[in-house]
């Protein structure tokens, strides 16, 4: 996901957005918590077989959810917006009572689930959808000639703002999704997975059949309705298909050029593309774009920039489409890797604008690559901490973006070693791909891989809000510079290159006081703040700001 393209200066005059600290409401903390309703039960499977009516703007339907309990119990927890009726809940031919609270929905069953066991439900609904958040969650829109336009976008909102789901970051099922859309004759809906058919219902409608062959967020899962034009192209074995407005074909063909070589580069530098067999899609939407699995959305205007804006204002952001490279990237961050809780989307998030760097240096070299980054210097807040209470649903504050990307360069430029940088890179994942994490298991891997406790550097740039200071003290009559970090953590111990550019020292700064032999004195030496996110400060004798 992308935050809105509203201007820097526009963006300081508007009032700050609620802080991410704030106490949390009741339907947070029913969204958020990882509770025993949700903790008793293992997805498998959705089965999601639904029509959407354009003109009543109504959708109807029902999903099958196939579970495997994890320990006995007569109550699972599901979710959709309360705004929609349920019309039946029931296993086999028995129908199950529910209790709604909110977005919530508590099924129960007359007989106790059994540990270990697999059981199918089928949850029928129908209503109109509430448009709501930044892209509407669903949203029915026209296309430009006056045509049908419907499509999903509920990063934010949640999957429950349209289909009845385990709306939750930590479970995705295990074997996948189908997703059946019906949608009257002449549309065509475009959704995640590979297609597998489709078929005239004989009632002026045609239902659209897709599989999903991964676990998938159950926001990642999309709908795409529109009287779409198609054309595709194989990068290796990878099929690759496109779905555009019809006038936007030839402008398309030319854009979406980009992709391959995007693929090129992150398949190079992280691994492989993560759903070769659900293949790759870019889909026009009247939106900026989303990440949704094997289905990404595209609303860039077919042009360089992020909404034709220089995004990084350095000149790099010109060089290519943001929104092509920033929402496939998250293919490999946000859906095969993915955050356990929402606490965490900079695992997403910032991983993601970290893939732009790589893109960038893959593309128009290293020189390029560090200045889009320190681009996105401007961005940050360091306000709030980028991780927020866990158990509510609390999307962090936009940290998560830019200073959890120039976080990850900075760990680049500490380990001063780029064959084992990458290696870092492709092994973590490997490790973690098709699971959902938290933070520790970064931490932990990284500390492993690394040979050092790297915990108190992941926490001062994520679970504090100020960055790590580096304190010089310069002492000219005897040629030395004494320095230390001032952090939050104590622990906090992360290697800089300090003195001459033309030939950099790196030195390893602690909490307490260190020095080194410095002749050239204190205007001649540089820290290397463009390949490190800190701030620097000189001090006197006195340890204190001149």
């Amino acid at each position: 996901m992308v935050l809105g393209a509203a201007s820097d200066a526009a963006a300081q005059q508007k009032p700050q957005p609620p802080s991410t600290m704030r106490a949390p409401s009741r339907t947070d903390i029913l969204r958020g918590e990882y509770g025993r309703y949700r903790a008793n039960n293992d997805l498998l499977h959705y089965d999601l077989d639904i029509r959407v009516n354009p003109e009543k703007k109504f959708i109807s339907g029902k999903n099958t959810v196939r579970f495997k309990m994890l320990r006995d119990d007569n109550r699972i927890q599901l979710e959709l917006f309360s705004n929609y009726t349920v019309e039946k809940v029931v296993m086999g031919a028995q129908a199950l009572n529910y209790q709604r609270d909110h977005n919530t929905v508590y099924i129960d069953f007359p007989e106790t689930l059994r540990n270990g066991r697999t059981y199918s439900i089928e949850f029928h609904y129908s209503g109109q959808p509430r448009e709501e958040g930044r892209f509407g969650a669903l949203a029915f829109r026209t296309t430009p000639d006056g045509r049908h336009w419907i499509n999903t976008a509920n990063e934010g909102e949640g999957s429950a703002s349209w289909w009845p789901s385990k709306d939750q970051w930590r479970d995705e099922p295990n074997d996948g999704a189908d997703i059946r859309v019906a949608v009257p004759n002449g549309l065509t809906n475009v959704s995640n997975g590979r297609f597998m058919g489709k078929t005239d219902l004989g009632d002026g409608y045609t239902r659209w059949d897709y599989r999903v062959h991964y676990p998938i967020n159950s926001y990642n899962v999309s709908l795409n309705i529109a009287e779409y034009a198609h054309f595709a192209e194989v990068h290796g074995n990878l099929t690759m298909d496109y779905f555009v407005l019809p006038g936007n074909l030839e402008k398309a063909k030319v854009q979406f050029a980009q992709a391959k070589p995007m693929l090129e580069a992150f398949e190079k530098h992280i691994g492989p593309y993560p759903f070769p067999k659900d293949g790759f899609k870019l889909i026009e939407v009247p939106y900026s774009g989303m990440e949704h699995q094997s289905a990404v959305t595209y609303g860039n205007r077919y042009a360089n920039g992020y909404l034709e804006r220089d995004w990084t204002g350095v000149g790099v952001s010109l060089k290519f489409d943001f929104i092509i490279i920033h929402e496939s990237a998250h293919e490999w961050y946000g859906n095969s890797i993915s955050a356990a809780d929402v606490s965490d989307m900079w695992i997403q998030e910032g991983w993601c604008n970290y893939l732009e760097f790589i893109y960038v240096e893959a593309l128009f070299g290293r020189e390029d690559a560090i200045k889009y980054a320190n681009g996105y210097k401007s961005k940050v807040g360091n306000r709030e901490p980028i991780i927020t209470q866990r158990g509510i649903h609390r999307t962090p504050n936009q940290d998560m973006y830019f200073k959890g990307a120039l976080f990850l360069d900075t760990l680049r430029n500490a380990v001063n070693d780029d064959a084992r940088w990458w290696k870092l890179m492709r092994d973590t994942y490997d490790r973690f791909k098709y699971q959902n994490i938290m933070t520790e298991d970064l931490a932990g891997f990284f500390s492993a891989e690394l040979k050092r406790d790297m915990t108190p550097i992941f926490d001062q740039y994520l679970r504090r809000a100020d960055l790590p200071v580096l304190e010089l003290t310069f002492d000219e009559a005897a040629r030395r510079v004494s320095y230390r970090w001032r952090a939050d953590e104590r622990g906090f111990a992360l290697p800089i290159k300090v003195g001459d550019p033309a030939k950099w020292r790196v030195i390893q700064p602690a909490a307490d006081w260190k020095s080194m032999e410095w002749a050239a004195g204190k205007d001649a030496f540089k820290v290397a703040t463009e390949l490190f996110y800190v701030n620097v400060q000189v001090l006197d004798a006195n340890g204190r700001l001149p």
